[in-house]
């Protein structure tokens, strides 16, 4: 059993969802079902994707693109890394950035990533990006 000390020094017995597999809290959520559980949705009650999940939850249709198209750069530097094996210290010396830099892309923080860093970041590690270019439906 572990213990997490108080400031005033007293040691209390950590919760059991601080420590429970997987990183999955193993609390009720209330409704008296484990949260893990899944119950189905009726379609009345789904909203259809416009395919950009920026777009559904409210971003103007402009932006909404350029944070998908930075995400899908993300998520590409963070295969490249797993493929590789790359460690953040590694990985920072291929994508020639910092190490920090690479922990802000992990934790998602595309607000400071601009699609031309994340591509350059891309080309740094023998990445070839490409970019498709077509008319926009009406």
């Amino acid at each position: 059993m572990s213990f997490t000390y108080s400031k005033n020094g007293r040691a209390r017995p950590r919760r059991a969802t601080s420590s429970s597999r997987g990183g999955v809290s193993r609390k009720s959520s209330g409704s008296g079902k484990r949260s893990g559980d899944r119950t189905e949705v009726p379609d009345s009650l789904m909203t259809p994707s416009w395919g950009n999940v920026f777009e559904d939850v409210g971003f103007p249709p402009d932006e909404a693109r350029s944070l998908q198209l930075r995400t899908d750069l993300m998520i590409e530097i963070e295969r490249v890394m797993k493929r590789r094996k790359l460690t953040q210290a590694k990985a920072a010396k291929v994508f020639g950035v910092t190490q920090p830099r690479i922990s802000d892309l992990i934790r998602g923080k595309i607000e400071l990533f601009s699609v031309d860093m994340l591509m350059t970041m891309l080309f740094r590690a023998g990445i070839e990006v490409g970019l498709t270019l077509q008319p926009r439906a009406a």
